[in-house]
């Protein structure tokens, strides 16, 4: 199973991550991606934070 912020379809999986999961942190936007997911529904991408958006929010919970 995979939680994630989104309802859909993983329609692909990075099998290189799977074999070398360091990939992720050395690489997250680029090789680091994990699975493909075909959304059920796109607007759910409007109640997420962005990349920056998430960084300040965890910043100020320090």
């Amino acid at each position: 199973d995979i939680y994630a912020p989104v309802t859909g379809e993983i329609v692909k999986v990075n099998q290189k991550v799977i074999e070398s999961p360091e990939i992720i942190h050395e690489d997250p936007y680029g090789k680091g991606w994990i699975v493909v997911i075909e959304m059920s529904d796109p607007s759910e991408l409007d109640n997420l934070m962005t990349a920056e958006e998430y960084e300040e929010f965890t910043r100020e919970l320090e």
